[in-house]
């Protein structure tokens, strides 16, 4: 099995993942468990990119390939209006 952890790409995004987890703990409850939490999925997907793709051997294609949960491009989720839920609110 290749070992990863020597990897510098490794290091750097475990060091992003890291930080990202210090981020999201300084964040409001709200953003914490909408924004944070998409954050630190991403942070680990960015880390499993990496080590299926050492394992790989066309490993820039493993890379850049797009994610199966993810039907919009850059993102695991579909877009939504962010005043959606205060426009409810409010004409409720």
């Amino acid at each position: 099995m290749a070992r990863y952890e020597h990897l510098p790409i490794y290091r750097a995004a475990f060091d992003l993942a890291v930080h990202i987890e210090k981020l999201v703990r300084g964040f409001t409850r709200y953003h914490k468990y909408s924004l944070g939490s998409e954050l630190r999925e991403q942070s680990r997907e960015i880390l499993a990119r990496i080590i299926d793709a050492n394992h790989s051997r066309d490993r820039a294609a493993r890379l850049l390939q797009r994610p199966r949960s993810a039907p919009w491009p850059g993102s695991a989720r579909p877009p939504r209006n962010p005043r959606h839920r205060w426009r409810r609110c409010a004409d409720g």
